[in-house]
């Protein structure tokens, strides 16, 4: 029988409470524990349902249940459990904006970290696929396809219709994905060595008023120009930015799979940097949402006793909250030159799970001229997810809501925080023109060249 399930309106009432990830210990792999834990959060969801709507990883769970003999977890084979644990991209959606049985409440679930879990007892026991380990080494494939005889190879191959075919057989890269290009002159290229023009910068509340980028993999080696649209805003804001020095994949992608070793690495890689440049005056922006993330949740959670760790999450900012405190001290440009029209806003959901409001939306409605239609809804991609032959189509319909509201509004610009969610909305929308990051949309507001 399914445990008896409180109406929303009696769990727990209280802000979700995050334990620490106690992945250093035996029992985190201990495969009986882990698949009664199992067992025992999935009973607990089949007889709430209330997460259907957010990803594959529940309705996946709830047929299992519906098809089985008994019509109750107990009905599903262990094996099938994993088919659950392969829909979970860890977007923390459940935890933070539906799930009534997080903690405090004394059934303690915590989904995504269980996912997490099974991920690790997966990743440990040799049991992840190469292609899997291949699109999560960010850092070694973007340094390698940024090469420059080898970034115009590999760009022209991910638009090649013929490759795409071979490399969807070879690697299970599904062949209507849209791939991430590459370029030779990277973020870190681009903007290594420059001075700041802001020469006497200003602290206001919480913020220094120079902040130190963290490119991130993704907007170093695929999108360089976030980082430059970056610098222009806020060095118009009055704000000094310099480069992080030295900087890895912030571990998100390892994390995802289940490689907390990794994880670790590239901790131990990033987070004296930052405390370098924080010691230093500086504060951090990053102008991806899920290694803000990172730094600000997953980091403390698997190393809650590491002060370092805790100095970084409390002086890492994602941009648009940055600008949002600095506006709310009376310190933002609102000598915007450019109305933008109509926009649809896709709000990233390692976005929303920060908790730190819609700073996004905040900051471009103060734009004269502007109509923003706000989409709070999953994308489907993840980074990874949304690439694989076996879940490709998946992703495009948890994504068709969004596609939808897009193609409905018929906007002049269409935006995400997240630049990867943004062109798997392009990928839904079927070709035409891409997505105008949030960044790009306030450096065309401003009418900085």
């Amino acid at each position: 029988m399914s445990a008896p399930v409180e109406s929303p309106r009696e769990g727990s009432l209280e802000a979700p409470t995050r334990y620490p990830l106690k992945w250093r210990e035996a029992q985190f792999y201990d495969e009986k524990a882990l698949l009664a834990e199992l067992e025992r959060v999935f009973d607990i969801c089949h007889g709430c349902r209330r997460c259907v709507s957010l990803c594959n990883a529940f309705p996946t769970l709830f047929d299992l249940v519906d098809s089985s003999e008994t019509m109750e977890v107990d009905g599903v084979a262990k094996d099938d459990y994993w088919k659950v644990v392969d829909h979970c991209y860890l977007c923390d959606l459940c935890y933070m904006t539906k799930c009534p049985y997080v903690p405090p409440h004394p059934w303690n679930v915590d989904f995504p970290h269980l996912m997490l879990r099974a991920k690790a007892f997966r990743f440990k026991n040799g049991k992840t696929r190469f292609r899997d380990k291949v699109l999560s080494s960010t850092d070694a494939v973007g340094k390698l396809a940024s090469i420059p005889v080898v970034t115009q190879t590999v760009n022209a191959a991910n638009r090649n219709p013929t490759l795409r075919k071979a490399l969807e057989k070879l690697l299970g890269v599904h062949r209507s994905a849209l791939l991430p290009e590459y370029h030779t002159r990277t973020a870190h290229r681009r903007l290594s060595g420059r001075a700041s023009s802001i020469v006497n910068p200003e602290p206001a509340g919480r913020t220094r008023g120079r902040v130190a980028l963290f490119a991130t993999c993704y907007g170093n080696y695929n999108e360089p120009q976030l980082a430059e649209d970056l610098v222009k805003v806020f060095e118009h804001n009055g704000i000094a930015v310099t480069l992080v020095g030295r900087e890895r994949c912030c571990g998100m992608p390892k994390l995802e799979l289940g490689d907390l070793e990794s994880v670790a690495r590239a901790k131990e890689a990033n987070v004296p940097a930052l405390v370098e440049m924080i010691d230093a005056g500086w504060d951090v922006v990053a102008p991806v949402p899920s290694c803000v993330l990172m730094f600000k949740q997953e980091l403390p959670l698997m190393f809650p006793d590491d002060a370092d760790v805790a100095k970084v999450r409390e002086r890492i900012f994602d941009p648009f909250e940055y600008l949002a405190l600095r506006h709310k001290e009376g310190k933002l440009n609102l000598a915007f030159k450019k109305p933008l029209g109509k926009v649809s806003y896709h709000a990233a959901c390692h976005l929303r799970v920060q908790n730190i409001g819609l700073k996004t939306r905040e900051i471009l409605q103060l734009i004269p001229g502007t109509e923003l239609d706000l989409i709070e809804r999953c994308s489907g991609h993840d980074g990874t997810y949304a690439v694989k032959s076996e879940f490709h189509e998946t992703s495009m319909k948890i994504g068709r809501p969004v596609v939808n509201r897009v193609k409905q509004k018929e906007p002049d610009y269409y935006s995400s925080d997240c630049p990867i969610a943004g062109h798997h909305i392009e990928n839904g929308l079927g070709g035409g023109r891409g997505p105008t990051h949030p960044l790009t949309l306030l450096r065309i507001a401003y009418g900085l060249t």
